[in-house]
């Protein structure tokens, strides 16, 4: 996954104002208590930083693949 899609993933999931605090302040266990900026400043996939945060905050499957994908399906 290419970090603009996770961008795009994180916006229409939560809305642009709270996905951007959601990034900044949320601390996520799975990521080793980082909040998401700080998982992919340090490196971590985006792919995995995106399944840790849907984990964490309940997003359900059907809708970690974005409003596109699931138009189509």
């Amino acid at each position: 996954m290419r970090l603009s899609r996770f961008w795009t993933l994180l916006n229409d999931e939560f809305g642009e104002a709270y996905a951007g605090t959601l990034a900044r302040d949320h601390v996520i266990g799975a990521l080793g208590n980082r909040t998401v900026l700080q998982a992919l400043e340090d490196g971590e996939p985006p792919r995995e930083v995106w399944l840790a945060l849907c984990d964490d905050m309940g997003v359900p499957e059907s809708r970690r693949l974005g409003a596109e994908l699931r138009k189509h399906r």
